[in-house]
Protein backbone atom coordinates (compact mmCIF):
# COMPACT_ATOMS: atom_id res chain seq x y z
CA UNK A 1 0.00 0.00 0.00
CA UNK A 2 1.55 3.14 -1.33
CA UNK A 3 0.91 6.61 -0.21
CA UNK A 4 2.03 10.30 -1.54
CA UNK A 5 3.17 12.65 1.26
CA UNK A 6 3.98 16.15 1.36
CA UNK A 7 7.86 16.28 1.25
CA UNK A 8 10.67 18.53 2.23
CA UNK A 9 11.27 20.02 -0.93
CA UNK A 10 7.49 20.62 -2.00
CA UNK A 11 7.41 24.31 -0.09
CA UNK A 12 10.13 25.71 -2.18
CA UNK A 13 8.20 24.95 -5.40
CA UNK A 14 4.71 25.06 -4.04
CA UNK A 15 3.01 28.77 -4.64
CA UNK A 16 -0.08 30.12 -2.81
CA UNK A 17 -1.60 32.67 -5.01
CA UNK A 18 -3.56 35.88 -4.02
CA UNK A 19 -6.84 34.09 -3.20
CA UNK A 20 -5.29 31.25 -1.05
CA UNK A 21 -3.54 34.05 0.87
CA UNK A 22 -6.59 35.07 1.42
CA UNK A 23 -8.89 32.19 1.99
CA UNK A 24 -5.94 31.54 4.57
CA UNK A 25 -6.31 34.80 6.44
CA UNK A 26 -10.45 34.50 6.26
CA UNK A 27 -10.29 30.96 7.82
CA UNK A 28 -8.04 31.48 11.09
CA UNK A 29 -10.12 35.07 11.53
CA UNK A 30 -13.80 32.82 11.27
CA UNK A 31 -12.27 30.16 13.25
CA UNK A 32 -12.60 32.67 16.28
CA UNK A 33 -15.71 32.28 16.41
CA UNK A 34 -16.57 28.98 16.17
CA UNK A 35 -18.39 27.47 18.94
CA UNK A 36 -20.78 24.29 18.31
CA UNK A 37 -20.62 21.60 15.59
CA UNK A 38 -22.81 23.28 13.64
CA UNK A 39 -20.72 26.42 13.29
CA UNK A 40 -17.99 24.02 12.61
CA UNK A 41 -19.26 22.78 9.93
CA UNK A 42 -20.34 26.01 8.17
CA UNK A 43 -17.15 27.28 8.79
CA UNK A 44 -15.64 24.10 6.66
CA UNK A 45 -17.91 25.03 3.84
CA UNK A 46 -16.78 28.73 3.45
CA UNK A 47 -13.05 29.83 2.47
CA UNK A 48 -11.68 26.41 4.25
CA UNK A 49 -13.02 25.07 0.46
CA UNK A 50 -10.56 27.29 -1.47
CA UNK A 51 -7.50 25.76 0.09
CA UNK A 52 -8.97 22.20 1.02
CA UNK A 53 -11.94 20.84 -0.99
CA UNK A 54 -13.77 18.31 0.52
CA UNK A 55 -17.14 16.71 0.86
CA UNK A 56 -16.58 14.83 3.14
CA UNK A 57 -14.24 15.48 6.70
CA UNK A 58 -13.58 12.89 9.47
CA UNK A 59 -12.52 14.91 12.49
CA UNK A 60 -11.24 13.30 15.59
CA UNK A 61 -10.31 14.80 18.52
CA UNK A 62 -8.85 12.71 21.60
CA UNK A 63 -10.75 11.90 24.79
CA UNK A 64 -9.65 11.87 27.75
CA UNK A 65 -12.74 10.08 29.48
CA UNK A 66 -12.43 7.10 26.83
CA UNK A 67 -8.32 7.73 25.99
CA UNK A 68 -8.89 7.42 22.83
CA UNK A 69 -9.07 9.66 19.44
CA UNK A 70 -13.22 9.67 18.74
CA UNK A 71 -14.77 10.44 15.77
CA UNK A 72 -17.33 12.52 13.80
CA UNK A 73 -18.30 12.53 10.06
CA UNK A 74 -19.48 15.64 8.14
CA UNK A 75 -20.25 15.61 4.55
CA UNK A 76 -21.99 18.09 2.37
CA UNK A 77 -22.93 15.38 -0.35
CA UNK A 78 -25.13 11.94 0.24
CA UNK A 79 -23.27 9.44 1.43
CA UNK A 80 -23.72 6.19 2.82
CA UNK A 81 -24.65 5.50 6.78
CA UNK A 82 -22.28 2.34 6.14
CA UNK A 83 -19.49 4.57 4.89
CA UNK A 84 -19.75 7.01 7.95
CA UNK A 85 -20.01 4.00 10.48
CA UNK A 86 -16.71 2.48 9.02
CA UNK A 87 -14.95 6.00 9.86
CA UNK A 88 -16.30 6.79 12.63
CA UNK A 89 -16.66 3.78 14.82
CA UNK A 90 -13.74 2.88 17.63
CA UNK A 91 -10.89 0.66 16.28
CA UNK A 92 -11.49 1.68 12.94
CA UNK A 93 -9.29 -0.09 10.42
CA UNK A 94 -8.82 2.90 8.20
CA UNK A 95 -8.42 5.26 10.44
CA UNK A 96 -5.46 2.87 11.72
CA UNK A 97 -4.42 2.74 8.58
CA UNK A 98 -4.19 6.46 7.58
CA UNK A 99 -2.30 7.33 11.15
CA UNK A 100 0.16 4.86 10.98
CA UNK A 101 0.84 5.97 7.34
CA UNK A 102 0.68 9.84 8.70
CA UNK A 103 3.26 8.84 11.50
CA UNK A 104 5.86 7.07 9.13
CA UNK A 105 5.60 10.66 7.10
CA UNK A 106 6.72 12.16 10.22
CA UNK A 107 3.52 13.72 10.92
CA UNK A 108 2.99 15.39 7.44
CA UNK A 109 0.05 14.98 5.43
CA UNK A 110 -0.76 11.97 3.52
CA UNK A 111 -2.49 11.31 0.86
CA UNK A 112 -3.95 7.13 -0.16
CA UNK A 113 -5.81 6.27 -3.74
CA UNK A 114 -9.06 4.69 -2.76
CA UNK A 115 -8.25 1.50 -4.74
CA UNK A 116 -4.67 1.25 -3.17
CA UNK A 117 -6.40 0.47 0.04
CA UNK A 118 -6.80 -3.43 -0.33
CA UNK A 119 -7.15 -6.48 1.86
CA UNK A 120 -10.45 -7.81 3.20
CA UNK A 121 -10.83 -5.71 6.02
CA UNK A 122 -10.62 -2.57 3.74
CA UNK A 123 -13.24 -3.93 1.18
CA UNK A 124 -16.44 -2.42 2.64
CA UNK A 125 -14.84 1.05 3.07
CA UNK A 126 -13.63 0.89 -0.41
CA UNK A 127 -16.62 -0.32 -2.24
CA UNK A 128 -18.72 2.44 -0.22
CA UNK A 129 -15.94 5.01 -1.02
CA UNK A 130 -15.84 4.92 -4.83
CA UNK A 131 -19.27 4.23 -5.50
CA UNK A 132 -19.77 8.00 -3.65
CA UNK A 133 -17.57 9.22 -6.22
CA UNK A 134 -14.13 9.79 -3.59
CA UNK A 135 -11.37 8.38 -5.45
CA UNK A 136 -8.55 9.98 -2.61
CA UNK A 137 -8.28 10.58 0.81
CA UNK A 138 -5.76 13.36 2.45
CA UNK A 139 -5.09 13.03 6.07
CA UNK A 140 -3.05 15.17 8.68
CA UNK A 141 -3.21 16.12 12.45
CA UNK A 142 -1.30 17.00 15.34
CA UNK A 143 0.45 14.65 18.11
CA UNK A 144 1.53 15.83 21.67
CA UNK A 145 5.16 17.57 21.55
CA UNK A 146 7.46 14.96 21.87
CA UNK A 147 4.84 12.21 21.90
CA UNK A 148 4.68 11.75 17.92
CA UNK A 149 2.37 8.55 18.45
CA UNK A 150 0.26 10.13 21.06
CA UNK A 151 -2.19 11.92 18.63
CA UNK A 152 -4.30 14.64 19.77
CA UNK A 153 -6.37 15.05 16.72
CA UNK A 154 -6.31 13.85 13.70
CA UNK A 155 -8.22 14.85 9.98
CA UNK A 156 -9.33 12.85 7.03
CA UNK A 157 -10.68 14.74 3.80
CA UNK A 158 -12.50 13.60 0.85
CA UNK A 159 -12.88 14.91 -2.29
CA UNK A 160 -15.20 13.80 -5.51
CA UNK A 161 -14.07 16.94 -7.71
CA UNK A 162 -10.08 16.39 -8.30
CA UNK A 163 -7.07 14.95 -6.87
CA UNK A 164 -4.98 16.17 -3.77
CA UNK A 165 -1.95 17.99 -4.84
CA UNK A 166 1.58 19.26 -2.95
CA UNK A 167 -0.38 23.17 -2.68
CA UNK A 168 -3.18 20.90 -0.83
CA UNK A 169 -0.90 19.50 1.31
CA UNK A 170 0.64 22.66 2.02
CA UNK A 171 -2.61 24.39 2.88
CA UNK A 172 -3.18 21.21 5.09
CA UNK A 173 -0.25 21.93 7.04
CA UNK A 174 -0.85 25.68 7.13
CA UNK A 175 -4.45 25.33 8.67
CA UNK A 176 -4.25 22.20 10.71
CA UNK A 177 -3.48 24.41 13.50
CA UNK A 178 -6.58 26.03 12.90
CA UNK A 179 -8.33 23.08 12.77
CA UNK A 180 -7.55 21.63 15.54
CA UNK A 181 -7.91 24.37 18.24
CA UNK A 182 -11.27 24.71 16.37
CA UNK A 183 -12.17 21.46 16.43
CA UNK A 184 -11.01 21.26 20.04
CA UNK A 185 -13.03 24.13 20.89
CA UNK A 186 -16.09 22.82 20.14
CA UNK A 187 -15.66 19.52 22.09
CA UNK A 188 -15.32 21.71 24.71
CA UNK A 189 -17.82 24.21 24.15
CA UNK A 190 -20.50 20.93 23.49
CA UNK A 191 -18.93 19.28 26.58
CA UNK A 192 -19.83 21.79 28.72
CA UNK A 193 -23.51 22.58 27.05
CA UNK A 194 -24.21 19.29 27.98
CA UNK A 195 -22.85 19.31 31.56
CA UNK A 196 -24.79 23.05 32.36
CA UNK A 197 -26.83 24.13 29.17
CA UNK A 198 -26.31 28.28 29.34
CA UNK A 199 -29.46 30.17 30.68
CA UNK A 200 -31.40 31.70 28.58
CA UNK A 201 -29.81 29.87 25.12
CA UNK A 202 -32.70 28.11 23.17
CA UNK A 203 -31.66 24.40 22.28
CA UNK A 204 -32.51 22.39 18.96
CA UNK A 205 -35.64 20.26 19.57
CA UNK A 206 -35.55 16.80 19.65
CA UNK A 207 -35.22 14.95 16.11
CA UNK A 208 -38.60 13.53 16.87
CA UNK A 209 -40.07 16.35 15.99
CA UNK A 210 -38.67 16.57 12.95
CA UNK A 211 -41.07 14.89 10.67
CA UNK A 212 -39.98 12.86 7.63
CA UNK A 213 -41.44 15.33 4.80
CA UNK A 214 -39.37 18.36 6.58
CA UNK A 215 -36.25 15.56 6.52
CA UNK A 216 -36.84 14.65 2.94
CA UNK A 217 -36.76 18.36 2.65
CA UNK A 218 -33.44 19.04 4.33
CA UNK A 219 -31.80 16.56 2.08
CA UNK A 220 -33.23 18.86 -1.08
CA UNK A 221 -31.88 21.75 1.05
CA UNK A 222 -28.80 20.29 1.34
CA UNK A 223 -28.35 19.67 -2.20
CA UNK A 224 -29.18 23.72 -3.01
CA UNK A 225 -32.46 23.27 -4.49
CA UNK A 226 -34.79 25.87 -4.58
CA UNK A 227 -38.49 26.02 -2.88
CA UNK A 228 -40.03 25.89 -6.63
CA UNK A 229 -37.93 22.87 -7.63
CA UNK A 230 -38.63 21.33 -4.80
CA UNK A 231 -42.29 21.66 -4.68
CA UNK A 232 -42.26 20.51 -8.54
CA UNK A 233 -40.35 17.64 -7.25
CA UNK A 234 -43.01 16.78 -4.38
CA UNK A 235 -45.86 17.63 -6.24
CA UNK A 236 -46.74 20.78 -3.53
CA UNK A 237 -46.86 24.18 -4.15
CA UNK A 238 -43.95 26.40 -3.29
CA UNK A 239 -45.63 28.52 -0.65
CA UNK A 240 -46.04 24.92 0.91
CA UNK A 241 -42.64 24.04 1.01
CA UNK A 242 -41.54 27.41 2.04
CA UNK A 243 -44.01 26.81 5.40
CA UNK A 244 -42.31 23.93 5.55
CA UNK A 245 -38.87 25.79 5.64
CA UNK A 246 -40.09 28.30 8.26
CA UNK A 247 -41.11 25.32 10.57
CA UNK A 248 -37.83 23.45 10.17
CA UNK A 249 -35.83 27.09 11.17
CA UNK A 250 -37.69 27.53 14.42
CA UNK A 251 -37.94 23.35 15.69
CA UNK A 252 -33.44 23.86 15.00
CA UNK A 253 -33.42 27.02 16.02
CA UNK A 254 -31.35 28.16 12.69
CA UNK A 255 -31.54 31.80 11.46
CA UNK A 256 -31.21 30.75 7.80
CA UNK A 257 -31.59 27.82 5.50
CA UNK A 258 -27.67 26.71 5.97
CA UNK A 259 -27.57 26.98 9.54
CA UNK A 260 -30.32 24.24 9.38
CA UNK A 261 -28.87 22.07 7.73
CA UNK A 262 -25.85 22.53 9.18
CA UNK A 263 -27.72 21.55 12.41
CA UNK A 264 -29.09 18.82 10.95
CA UNK A 265 -26.28 17.18 9.70
CA UNK A 266 -25.01 17.75 13.45
CA UNK A 267 -27.96 16.08 14.98
CA UNK A 268 -27.52 13.17 12.64
CA UNK A 269 -31.15 13.98 11.24
CA UNK A 270 -29.71 13.25 7.46
CA UNK A 271 -27.90 10.53 8.38
CA UNK A 272 -29.91 8.50 6.13
CA UNK A 273 -29.14 10.66 2.68
CA UNK A 274 -31.57 10.17 0.16
CA UNK A 275 -34.07 7.35 0.14
CA UNK A 276 -34.24 5.11 -2.28
CA UNK A 277 -37.24 6.05 -5.02
CA UNK A 278 -37.12 9.97 -4.15
CA UNK A 279 -36.63 11.84 -7.96
CA UNK A 280 -34.50 14.54 -7.41
CA UNK A 281 -35.60 18.10 -8.13
CA UNK A 282 -34.70 19.21 -11.54
CA UNK A 283 -31.84 21.61 -11.65
CA UNK A 284 -32.16 24.27 -14.36
CA UNK A 285 -29.18 24.30 -16.78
Amino acid sequence: MQSSSFNDSAPATTVLNDTHIEAVVSCAESALEVRRRYQFFVWTQGSLQVLLPHQLAICGAYSRARHEVQFEAFNSVPVNAGLLAQFSESGSPAIAMLQNLWLAARCKPVSIAVEQMQGEAFAPLRHDLLAAGFRELLAHGVSRPQRTAEIESFFVLGCQQQPYSARHRLCFELMIPHLHTTWQRVQSVERDMKELPPPGVARPQSSGRITERERQILRWLREGFSNPQIGEALGISALTVKNHVQKILRKLNAANRAQAVAVAISMNLLSSSAHAGETPPARKP
